[in-house]
């Protein structure tokens, strides 16, 4: 699913974006941050499953979304913006919705595993954080177009993504899977509007990538949550719809600025 979602998204990019190649030159281009983005983006989707398997989905969820931390420290030490004091007001009240707004509940038998598996959300918590700052940094960067740079930032994910399947394929002889590949291929779809309208988000604000950061993080809980009460009938407690209720209260707080 991983290797086959990406060229999906290189077809959509070179389809819808149109990079302009043929004046690209790798002398202006920020050519570490696409080999870290290259590596980064395919390797997390494996360290979550991974993080997912041995630490549990409570444990991952947190990881991921508290790792906002770090592109908001970003923004304001990184990308010179000045807070003011309401936007830390609502920073604040998102991150407690963000506690409030996870299911929390015991770790079973199934979630086990190594004595070692603390290392799994650490380093989704970790990869997350940076992935946020390095797509906030391609999509201000003038001498190569946003819409070049997602294209080749796709382009290597395919090469690192089929290089990792082809090792797994000859050291441990799995076969190929066409339920995979399909699922590959729809996840290509939304791994391509996530980036792309993530990137736009921060060129319609550069001077606020907090908003960005924080919008996106809650949003995504917000949106999760109502999915899963109508989509797959999920309970919610009274902590978890108190944490619903801050993180709209903390949008709105963001947003209005």
């Amino acid at each position: 699913m991983i290797a086959w979602n990406y060229p999906v998204a290189v077809l959509l990019s070179y389809h819808y974006l149109e990079p302009d190649l043929n004046h690209f030159s790798f002398a202006e281009a920020p050519l570490a941050t696409y080999l870290i983005l290259g590596l980064l983006l395919p390797s997390l989707f494996v360290i979550i499953a991974g993080s997912i398997r041995y630490s549990g989905i409570v444990r991952t969820e947190v990881a991921q979304r508290l790792s906002l931390f770090i592109p908001l420290l970003a923004a304001f030490f990184i990308f010179n913006e000045h807070p003011s004091v309401t936007k830390l007001v609502g920073v604040a009240v998102g991150l407690v919705a963000i506690a409030c707004s996870i299911k929390w509940q015991k770790r079973t038998e199934h979630t086990l595993g190594s004595k070692n598996a603390w290392r799994y959300p650490l380093m989704v918590f970790f990869g997350m954080g940076i992935i946020d700052i390095l797509f906030k940094h391609i999509a201000q960067y003038q001498a190569v177009s946003y819409k070049t740079s997602i294209f080749l930032v796709f382009v290597l994910c395919v090469l690192v993504s089929f290089l990792y399947i082809g090792f797994l394929a000859i050291s441990k002889r799995e076969k190929f899977s066409l339920s995979g590949t399909l699922w590959g291929l729809a996840l290509g779809l939304f791994n391509f509007g996530n980036i792309l309208f993530y990137m736009k988000a921060h060129q319609a604000l550069p001077n606020n990538p907090s908003i960005v950061f924080s919008g996106m993080n809650i949003g995504v809980i917000v949106v999760g949550a109502i999915v899963g009460l109508f989509l797959f009938k999920e309970k919610l407690s009274t902590l978890n719809k108190v944490g619903l209720l801050l993180a709209v209260i903390s949008v709105v707080i963001i947003g209005t600025l």
